[in-house]
């Protein structure tokens, strides 16, 4: 598999050798990565994760893995959240990150951030064919823009601009932009969100505690019955939406089942929105940590159907490739790209 990214620096011999430490930082876990400079590629030396919220600051974390290695020049983070001046306040984490406060208490001469769907979009400049499952392929040349949706913890978007030679990563916080109800049962969806949130927005909906607030929603307010079984895999469960993925694939419960295909249909409806406002023809890639776990319920009808569903623009969407990063590295590996041959 292979990408042209934009990574400037990927020529410049002077860099061979180089290390870099690298981080992706999400609401729930933060993994850290220790990658060697050889060649136009990155060796991964050492890696480690650590669950986010047991942790009071970042710096606590880097100490941490890094406590018997020499300090790299660079640490290259990859962060859930809009990176503003090389600064950030996440997302779904306490956390508040600074690039130059980092240096200076770290002692490391380059600190980075980026948003952690950039550093995805970097990431692929890193990973094998394997790391890739295709959904819809339409048997042509690829050209264009690309997109990137990812729900995890939280919803993260990015766009991926194609300027004739090379692809360009780009944040978004799209994820944060309005749900759209299309119909009676998402209006109905929409009101039982709306008494919990000030505004309802697609992370909400498509997102980890989104699956869990859909199948609430039905059990609540639809009435839907909740077997003994269930409830008590709840209790020994602290992922909700990992049971209830895990029912509607085995096909164990009906509730979870319908959960499960109206997140798929919400994911599909704002990959489409995402798609056409980046104009993505080179592609849609959906990444985070949920796709690959229920990538066989996207291989259904279902998520191309809701996709291409459009007034006027489904010829567009109908040609658009779809598919779905499984590397779970997949940012921390473009968040080590970057900072080894990324311009900043």
């Amino acid at each position: 598999m292979s990408y042209a990214l934009y990574l400037p620096k990927k020529r410049n011999m002077d860099i061979q050798g180089q290390q870099i430490l690298a981080a992706d930082i999400g609401g729930t876990k933060t993994s850290l990565g220790l990658f060697e400079v050889q060649g136009e590629a990155l060796l991964l030396l050492r890696e480690a994760t650590f669950p986010s919220k047991a942790h009071a600051t970042f710096e606590e974390i880097v100490k941490t893995f890094s406590k018997d290695l020499p300090v790299p020049p660079i640490l290259s983070i990859g962060v859930a959240g809009p990176v503003l001046d090389n600064a950030v306040k996440l997302t779904n984490l306490s956390w508040a990150l600074d690039g130059k406060l980092l240096e200076r208490d770290l002692g490391i001469n380059r600190v980075v951030l980026i948003n952690d769907l950039e550093a995805t979009a970097y990431g692929l400049a890193g990973l094998a064919q394997e790391d890739v499952a295709t959904v819809f392929d339409n048997g042509g040349t690829r050209r264009g823009n690309m997109a990137i949706l990812a729900p995890g913890t939280g919803l993260g978007e990015a766009g991926i601009f194609w300027d004739g030679e090379a692809y360009r990563p780009f944040a978004t916080e799209g994820g944060h932009s309005d749900f759209a109800p299309r119909t009676a049962l998402d209006l109905e969806l929409w009101d039982y969100l709306r008494r919990m949130s000030d505004m309802v927005s697609w992370e909400h909906v498509v997102s980890g505690p989104g699956i869990y607030s859909i199948y609430c929603f039905l059990r609540d307010a639809k009435g839907h019955k909740e077997p003994a079984w269930l409830t008590e895999n709840f209790k020994n469960d602290s992922n909700p939406a990992a049971v209830i993925s895990h029912a509607a694939m085995r096909e164990l419960d009906a509730t979870c089942i319908m959960s499960m295909e109206l997140f798929v249909s919400y994911m599909a409806r704002e990959a489409t929105s995402l798609v056409l406002k980046h104009k993505a023809t080179g592609g849609l890639l959906l990444g985070g940590g949920i796709p690959p776990r229920i990538f066989p319920l996207l291989r259904k009808d279902l998520f191309r159907q809701q996709f291409i569903q459009n007034s006027r623009m489904t010829g567009l969407l109908q040609r658009v490739p779809i598919e779905v990063i499984l590397n779970s590295k997949a940012a921390l590996i473009g968040a080590a790209y970057y900072g080894a041959y990324g311009q900043y």
